[in-house]
């Protein structure tokens, strides 16, 4: 038996399958009419901002195979899994499509209308690939700066950017995180909080991470902005979730000086403000403070240079923001933390 491609639309949405047809000589399935090139394929569906489930045969008939999932901004889906010749591993995962589909301003370009999959790894090759429109997944929505958001340009990464990788089919992250943004100014932006809030239904996670950008933040300001993303969440049936943010990899000696634990120009300690604000209005807290300081210092100041952006490996040298590795790292972290609170997105974890 061969394959061969045929398409099809089904309610507005795009539909990709390979079926059998009979053949004397077995040859290797085409790839569906929406993909093209070898290494990396690249894929495009014309489907409209929303939740997706991508279901996808990764594997090949004819060979062996190596293949991973990216999606729009550099998104990682599915890291690399290897297939021997004719190991065909059905997987599905539900994916988030927004326009622009990066930063929601936009910065470092807006991409393509539509959902662009890239499959990669040493020899990637699928077999099959459909997206259809999901039916109320679980959103993960993330509210954050540019140490977490959707970075459409190398190698700057954020750890929102790793997260979906560890997230099996029925729940999405969409990451609402942008470059440069405080707590003050992400609520006031219409791109960003002003636009994610109607969007959160019912039991939908909001992960809140602000503090690199309220240098000059009162302790009181802080704490009322971060307030305001709280109950707004809440309004919305949705659950928030504070994360304390990342630090920075600026050393006194071998241990991490109060900027890099964003001890700001005010002086004020601000994981310390978030840890209160979820103790106070019962918020669950993943400390990535605490979590980040321990790894960073436990690497020590050269060895943890690996987890942020460096001249020799990625032409820039950065100390606020991660390279893949770094913001894998505390993609882990925040993945521990979800754990520790047990919260709904376990059921959810690869």
């Amino acid at each position: 038996m061969s394959l061969k491609r045929q398409a099809v639309v089904l309610a507005g949405m795009a539909v990709v399958a390979l079926a059998p047809v009979p053949s004397a000589v077995a040859a290797p399935s085409a790839l569906p009419a929406q993909c093209s090139g070898t290494a990396p394929i690249k894929c495009h569906f014309d489907v409209s901002p929303g939740n997706y489930d991508v279901t996808v045969g990764l594997g090949s008939s004819a060979k062996s195979a190596n293949t991973s999932m990216s999606v729009e901004a550099r998104r990682q889906i599915l890291n690399a899994v290897s297939t021997s010749a004719g190991e065909v591993v059905p997987t599905t995962v539900t994916v988030n499509v927004r326009n622009p589909e990066g930063q929601p301003t936009g910065q470092g370009g807006t991409g393509t209308p539509g959902l662009d999959i890239t499959f990669a790894g040493s020899a990637p090759a699928i077999t099959s690939l459909t997206v259809t429109a999901a039916t109320s997944p679980l959103v993960a929505y993330i509210a954050g700066d540019s140490t977490v958001c959707d970075q459409m340009l190398a190698p700057w990464t954020g750890w929102g950017q790793e997260l979906p990788a560890n997230v099996r089919n029925g729940a999405v992250v969409a990451n609402y995180s942008d470059s440069g943004e405080s707590s003050g100014s992400f609520l006031s932006n219409s791109a960003l909080f002003p636009r994610m809030k109607p969007l959160i239904k019912s039991k939908d996670l909001v992960f809140i991470q602000f503090g690199h950008n309220d240098k000059q933040t009162t302790a009181t300001a802080f704490r009322d902005n971060l307030t305001k993303l709280v109950n707004g969440v809440r309004e919305r049936g949705g659950v928030p979730v504070l994360v304390t943010p990342p630090v920075r990899r600026q050393f006194s000696g071998t241990k991490l000086t109060p900027t890099a634990l964003h001890v700001n120009g005010k002086g004020v300690d601000l994981p310390a403000v978030i840890r209160a604000l979820g103790s106070s209005a019962n918020v669950p807290v993943i400390d990535l403070t605490a979590k980040s300081k321990a790894l960073v210092e436990s690497l020590d100041p050269s060895a943890s240079q690996k987890l942020y952006l460096t001249q020799a490996t990625d032409g820039v040298k950065d100390n606020t923001h991660f390279s893949v590795y770094g913001a894998t790292q505390m993609a882990n972290l925040v993945l521990e933390g979800i754990r520790e609170k047990n919260l709904s997105l376990v059921a959810y974890l690869r």
